[in-house]
């Protein structure tokens, strides 16, 4: 297919900039694959749309201040831009501009602590080390809340909050974008959802830069993704196999949910094999979907690895049909931007 059948055009100003002021104040768009049907509601409106015995399930990763920023020995200005651990010394790390970075360069960051850059890995990325602190400190004491590039502003204290879903866990820590789609849940709306008698479980999805990635081959076929760390419990395997054999849907928050859950191998009892490791599952039209029955999910980037996902579960045809639409009702798009449930 011809990544062209996956563009659509969207105003500026519907990219979502901020925050809602509260999580529930998110709209929601149901999606309806059967009866190629769109309804307008609000997200805590979720649970009309769900039903006793459903399981939600959330990834519960944390993302970490992942920008540091300094200069070079010649006073250029850089961005650090941290990845993930490559030892116990050392993490992979995007810099920018690359552009001269040599092997064994030192980094002075504004706070003053070195960096160290080592092995040139390709495309902006190298091992970098700290004789100073260990990485995670200098994240945590100096980093920057790692905001996608078409948030046309710095960060601000209140990301610090906002950009977590509820779900992510301290000790989950190790992603560098949010799984945006857990946003819009509030402790009270998924007390509700359990009082109905829907339960939640959760997977772990380091999600990586590459999410913002965009298919820049001409042949959707052709586009690869980048490995991102995932973990699939035995308690959540079990959990999907209950709630299978009671009748009731696994409802993915996230496209990183739904390629955790995607990537399991099938165990003997027809109910998904946990594990532990990178997961580099491309889905797109043709995909043969074994573990998720809805999906809860933001607008994605046109010609975008998540959109050929989101129209690989629905048809493409109707996948695009919504996103007119919701550019004709003005939802808000992308990472701060509204829901979709699809069902």
């Amino acid at each position: 297919m011809d990544i062209s059948l996956f563009d659509y055009d969207l105003p500026d100003h519907l990219i979502a900039q901020e925050p809602s002021a509260d999580r529930s104040d998110s709209r929601l768009m149901v999606i309806d694959r059967k009866n190629e049907t769109i309804a307008h509601r609000q997200f805590t409106d979720i649970g009309d749309f769900l039903q006793s015995g459903d399981l939600l399930v959330v990834n519960n990763t944390r993302v970490f201040k992942a920008r540091l920023f300094g200069q070079r020995a010649s006073g250029g200005r850089v961005e650090v831009f941290l990845l993930r651990r490559q030892n116990a010394e050392s993490w992979r790390a995007l810099i920018r501009p690359a552009r001269r970075i040599h092997d064994g360069e030192e980094l002075q960051l504004v706070s003053g602590e070195r960096l160290t850059v080592h092995t040139s890995l390709g495309d902006g990325a190298f091992v970098i080390s700290c004789p100073d602190a260990t990485i995670e400190d200098l994240a945590e004491q100096h980093g920057h809340v790692p905001l996608p590039q078409y948030i046309d502003r710095p960060d601000s204290e209140r990301d610090v909050e906002r950009y977590q879903t509820i779900f992510a866990r301290p000790e989950k820590s190790g992603a560098v974008a949010a799984p945006t789609a857990g946003f819009h849940f509030t402790r009270d709306l998924t007390e509700e959802l359990r009082k109905r008698g829907i339960s939640i479980a959760e997977v772990t999805l380091h999600v990586g830069p590459g999410t913002w990635k965009p298919i820049t081959a001409t042949n959707v076929a052709d586009h690869t993704v980048d490995p991102e760390y995932a973990e699939l419990s035995a308690a959540t395997a079990a959990r999907i196999r209950e709630a299978r054999q009671g009748g009731g849907r696994i409802v993915a928050v996230g496209t990183t949910s739904v390629r955790t859950l995607e990537a399991a191998a099938v165990g003997r009892d027809d109910s998904p094999l946990p594990f532990t490791g990178d997961v580099d599952l491309y889905i797109q039209p043709g995909h043969m979907w074994r573990w998720v029955d809805a999906l809860v999910t933001n607008f994605h980037l046109p010609r975008s690895s998540l959109l050929v996902l989101v129209s690989s579960f629905a048809s493409r045809e109707l996948i695009l049909r919504a996103y007119t639409e919701a550019v004709a009702e003005g939802y808000r798009f992308y990472s701060y931007g509204d829901a979709s449930l699809i069902i």
